[in-house]
């Protein structure tokens, strides 16, 4: 029987679910899977994109963890494709790669103002308030009116972290210089801005109820929104999520406000013109529209203003470049057919592919990542007769050439002593978890290559 040696690089829930689909899958090879990772711990996104007060996160992390501890995966953590481990090398010891390096730079927005200070990145914000190990341990938490621009999750993550009282997050793994700088923050009133109405919103009814039940937080929304067109009324009669979530709407426009510390304004039909400021953020410019009549909008013509000292651009999320790998600079995506890496010429590159957010751009869920990754495995397995051919296929020998490179990598056992010593550190302040920010610290925790 042939044997499969798989490199997978990028440890987040789409390199996993790929290594899972293949394990799975019914084959006529054995397979040997080596996960790289660049940060000393696995999870990607679920563990540094994802607000910590969204405990329903646990449950897909447990999967994950699953997976992993099956003993069929090794993972190499803190260990950077492209420096410490280039595609020559992966060439030289496995038969092929999948990519799964997801998105986590911000999507442009290109209007005026927008690298003003205080206007910011809203993938910077969530690195920060989820201590990722590469990002600065403090943030400028200075501005009392705050505008976010966008219409999906991450825009109300990023509302809903900046409005809420950050005592209320102390139950959750908030690092400490998180919950540190949030409490010194004199925010009174964060907007959040949609181009379209309230019935073509990207998040689900799940982050908008989580939303109306901050603490001493009123929620503003504006009558004028909701004068509903035909493709608004029809889309909450034939759309469940859309129905629940004009139901979540209408109940707040029933509610009494003017009696909280902090106010969350939601304004819909706002398109950015313009971030306003000399030096710094003084104010947010947006022109009103209005539905065209076939499901988009169009501008009226009328510009409005908000003060704020602050801007976060919630507009998506982008795909990074990788050395010797096809790049389309225009989607931020590994260009592909159906997982199949392919060059410029739209021709397959053999032995790499691609899965998740790199693969398709940042838009789908978790189910969404299994049935990408399914795709991706069901080619990698029919295309046994182009795998390359490594000259060093032996599992000792990626650890002697990290070794030999003084690669500080971790492993699965340290990510295990890793995860053990956060949930002794928040055991310690009758909290489930505290996370280890700094990479030093999480090295010196797991790492058991090269010191």
């Amino acid at each position: 029987m042939s044997k499969l040696r798989l490199a997978i690089v990028g440890a987040g829930p789409a390199g996993i679910y790929a290594a899972d689909m293949l394990l799975k899958h019914e084959r006529s090879f054995d397979v040997s899977i080596d996960l790289f990772e660049r940060l000393p711990a696995p999870y990607g996104l679920v563990r540094y994109g994802v607000a910590p007060d969204h405990p329903r996160i646990k449950g897909i992390i447990t999967a994950l963890r699953e997976v992993l501890d099956t003993g069929q995966i090794r993972l190499f953590g803190n260990v950077n494709y492209g420096t410490d481990i280039t595609l020559d090398d992966l060439k030289n010891h496995y038969n092929a790669v999948i990519f799964s390096t997801g998105a986590i730079r911000d999507h442009t927005l290109d209007i005026p103002g927008v690298e003003l200070e205080g206007s910011y990145g809203a993938a910077d914000f969530v690195s920060w308030y989820d201590g990722h190990p590469d990002v600065p341990r403090s943030w400028p938490l200075d501005a009392q009116s705050v505008a976010v621009i966008g219409n999906g999750n991450v825009a109300l993550d990023v509302a809903r972290m900046l409005a809420k009282h950050p005592e209320d997050l102390l139950p959750t793994e908030v690092p400490d210089n998180v919950y540190e700088g949030l409490k010194s923050s004199p925010v009174t009133d964060v907007h959040v801005f949609g181009r379209r109405g309230p019935m073509q919103v990207k998040f689900t009814p799940l982050e908008l109820r989580e939303l109306g039940e901050l603490r001493d937080v009123d929620m503003i929304i504006h009558d004028e929104d909701f004068v509903l067109d035909e493709a608004s009324a029809a889309a909450i009669e034939s759309n469940k999520q859309i129905f629940v979530i004009n139901k979540v709407f209408s109940q707040w426009r029933e509610r009494e406000v003017g009696t909280a510390s902090r106010r969350l304004h939601l304004h819909f039909y706002a398109s950015p013109l313009e971030v306003l400021g000399d030096s710094h953020v003084t104010g947010f410019r947006y022109e009103r529209t209005e539905p065209d009549g076939s499901g988009g909008v169009r501008g009226t013509g009328e510009i409005r203003e908000v003060p704020v000292q602050a801007v976060y651009r919630a507009v998506g999320y982008f795909g990074s470049e990788l050395p010797d790998i096809p790049f389309d600079e225009s989607r931020g995506v590994i260009p592909n057919r159906e997982g199949q890496v392919v060059d410029d010429n739209n021709r397959i590159v053999p032995g790499v592919y691609a899965t998740g957010w790199i693969k398709r751009g940042p838009v789908g869920l978790i189910g969404h990542t299994k049935s990408d990754a399914m795709e991706t495995i069901k080619h990698l397995v029919k295309d046994q007769a182009s795998w390359w051919s490594p000259q060093a296929p032996d599992e000792a020998s990626v650890i002697e050439l990290l070794n030999s490179r003084g690669i500080s990598y971790t492993n699965l056992e340290g990510w295990h002593r890793l995860d053990e010593k956060e949930l002794e550190l928040g055991a310690a302040r009758g909290r489930e978890r505290l996370k280890v920010v700094p990479r030093d610290e999480m090295l010196e925790i797991s790492r058991v290559g090269a010191h």
